[in-house]
C-alpha cells in the first residue's frame, strides 16, 4: 500500500477574521487541491479544517503522512488528545479544551487512516507548505 502525502495549512486576517484552509494530497502520479474558507473563525480553527477535510477526502482507509506547520495541531493530535478524552474534554487548568467540535473530528479521521503527524516550519520554503499555504489563501479570498 503506497503513501499519501498530505500538506495542510491554516490561514487568517485577523485573528479573529476571515479565514482559509488549504489541503494538497499527494498519491503516485494524482495531485488534488483543497481549500475552504469561513467569514469569522481563528487560525488554530483553519489549521484543524485543513487536516480534518484533507482526511475526509481519502475514499477509503489509507497510510497518510501528514505534513502541517502547526504545532498545535500536531501536538494536539499526538501528545495532549488522549489525555483530553480521559478527562472529559477538559484541558491540564481543568477549563474546556477549545475548538474540541473540531478535535472530534480529527480524532475520528485520524482514526480511519494509519497517519504520520510530521511538522515543518512555515514559511521556511518547503514546496508542500508553501503550496498549503497558497491553497489556504485562496480559502479566504472564496469568501471574500
Amino acid at each position: 500500500m503506497s503513501t499519501i502525502e498530505i500538506y495542510t495549512d491554516g490561514a487568517c486576517r485577523g485573528n479573529p477574521g476571515p479565514g482559509g484552509w488549504g489541503a494538497w494530497l499527494i498519491a503516485g502520479k494524482h495531485k488534488k487541491e483543497l481549500f475552504g474558507g469561513e467569514l469569522d473563525t481563528t487560525n488554530n480553527r483553519m489549521e484543524l479544517m485543513a487536516a480534518i477535510k484533507a482526511l475526509s477526502a481519502l475514499k477509503s482507509a489509507s497510510v497518510v503522512t501528514l505534513t502541517t506547520d502547526s504545532q498545535y495541531v500536531r501536538k494536539g493530535i499526538t501528545e495532549w488528545l488522549a489525555g483530553w478524552k480521559l478527562k472529559g474534554w477538559k484541558n491540564s487548568q481543568k477549563k474546556p479544551v477549545k475548538n474540541s467540535d473540531l478535535w472530534k473530528l480529527l480524532d475520528e479521521q485520524n482514526q480511519r487512516h494509519k497517519v504520520d503527524w510530521q511538522w515543518v516550519k512555515g514559511h521556511s520554503g518547503h514546496p508542500g507548505n508553501e503550496k498549503a499555504d497558497e491553497l489556504a489563501n485562496k480559502g479566504i479570498d472564496s469568501i471574500l
